[in-house]
């Protein structure tokens, strides 16, 4: 039960840190514009390069080291220690860089220093401490009141286009201050440390070998609105990211599981339990397609009726770009339980940063041509098939380890039950009307139509909720 409260905590807090631009997207698309929200877009991408280098892999890293010492209170307060100060050394040297960056640049300088903060922000970050000790209630609650202000903030300064630097200051700030509200609740779990025992040069090395697949990550998460502004225009990096922010929103309940898997597979694998670390696997993986099915096939069916509803039709674009991307979310939900949830606690991290390292080569090759030739929806195609490619190959390496038979257990039923679902809704949203009512109308009904094929089709997973309610 605790896997399943923990899951419950961060799959809404997930959700919830991304709440806010949900809930002001709406808004924001039309005071801001496509031009406004282009240029946080692609500012926001540059920053974000600045942050990962800063930030080495320290969230992944920590958060499995965390883990391993959870139980010893000594170790864990020495390795919470040393890995926050490399955390502060490394955002120190990233923040010099973009220093010497925003002096060479002549275009969004004003913007640049405004999204400045967040690097700032990543420094005080230390919610992998939270996330490596299980508890997840900290990191959902304490910034609860932060992100009610930023919506306050948000409604009640942010008038025009004329205020998009006031936007992204509220945006900056709001994360700095969620990170500091984290610090109070570290008491319960350390003490008091000594200077001459901290030894920062152990976790280099090993937290820059997590680091490399980030790099990766991040290459095809931020670099398609990245060369959009650059090589087509602001407008198209901010379709883009529309569109991105919707798909995201989505994988934040399903990806959840990653997060707080990986702690619980990193202790079982410590403790020798290897049988166990693979129940895991198949459970995670049939839990997430059973999510993240439905949430695909009903994103496509939805999407032509809610953009212009959600962004207004200046953003009519994003519909064809979120169509395409949401067959993404089934690709990163399998490939979030193989790599984060059993390559990385098991200390297969090589594998891990090839499958990442080969899914950001292929974006970067098949982002050029696709994105020259079809701008945004080119973007999109390249997410797709990069993700494809980590999906495959992660697939690939398992194969001598795991049972591919109980892997994939239910799979063909989710996606009948998915397309019967995705039929159902598609052609109810040909005669129904454009409003908000309706819309949730169609989502209700596909929730229905796809739990009744699932009861229907004795899916495992059906008897596996029953008992965690009993």
């Amino acid at each position: 039960m605790k896997v399943v409260k923990n899951y419950l905590y961060n799959a809404f807090y997930q959700v919830f840190i991304l709440l806010v631009p949900l809930i002001t997207t709406p808004y924001l698309s039309r005071v801001l514009g496509p031009t406004g929200v282009g240029i946080n877009s692609y500012t926001n991408s540059i920053i974000q390069y600045f942050i990962l280098f800063g930030s080495i892999g320290i969230n992944l890293y920590g958060n499995r080291q965390i883990a391993f010492v959870r139980d010893n209170r000594e170790k864990l307060t020495q390795t919470f220690y040393e890995i926050f100060i490399l955390r502060i050394i490394t955002i120190l040297l990233a923040y010099f860089a973009f220093e010497i960056f925003v002096m060479s640049v002549d275009k969004y300088q004003i913007y640049y220093l405004a999204q400045s903060v967040s690097i700032i922000a990543a420094a005080f970050d230390i919610s992998w401490f939270f996330m490596g000790v299980e508890n997840f209630a900290v990191t959902v609650f304490r910034n609860l009141i932060i992100k009610i202000i930023t919506l306050v903030s948000i409604f009640t300064l942010v008038k025009s286009t004329d205020d998009l630097v006031i936007y992204i200051l509220i945006l900056s700030l709001s994360l700095l201050l969620g990170n500091m509200t984290l610090f109070p609740s570290l008491h319960k779990y350390i003490g008091r440390f000594s200077l001459r025992k901290i030894n920062v040069r152990q976790h280099i090395l090993p937290s820059l070998i997590l680091f490399i697949p980030q790099i990766a990550t991040q290459v095809y998460l931020v670099l398609n609105k990245t060369m959009l502004g650059s090589m087509v225009s602001v407008q198209s990096a901010g379709f883009f990211d529309q569109s991105d922010k919707m798909i995201k929103m989505v994988l934040a309940v399903v990806t959840a599981t990653g997060t707080v898997m990986l702690p619980h597979v990193a202790n079982a694998y410590a403790n020798g339990e290897h049988e166990r670390t693979r129940h895991y696997l198949y459970k995670s993986f049939n839990f997430v397609t059973s999510l993240s099915v439905p949430m695909m096939f009903g994103l496509i069916a939805v999407t032509p009726k809610f953009v212009p509803l959600f962004f207004s039709n200046e953003f009519i674009q994003v519909i064809p770009i979120m169509m395409i991307e949401s067959v993404v979310i089934v690709l990163i939900a399998w490939s979030n339980v193989i790599g984060t949830q059993f390559l990385l606690p098991t200390k297969r991290t090589n594998q891990f940063t090839i499958s990442v390292v080969l899914g950001a080569i292929v974006n970067l090759v098949v982002n050029i041509p696709l994105i020259f030739m079809y701008g945004a929806i080119g973007a999109s195609i390249a997410t797709v098939i990069s993700e494809l490619t980590v999906t495959l190959y992660q697939l690939f390496v398992i194969r001598k380890i795991v049972n591919y038979r109980s892997l994939f257990i239910d799979v063909n039923k989710y996606l009948f039950a998915g397309t019967i679902m995705f039929l159902t809704v598609f052609i109810l949203d040909g005669y129904l009307p454009s409003n908000w009512l309706m819309i949730l109308i169609e989502i209700m009904l596909g929730i229905i139509v796809y739990v009744l094929m699932l009861i229907v089709f004795k899916v495992k997973i059906v008897d596996d909720l029953k008992k965690i309610i009993k």
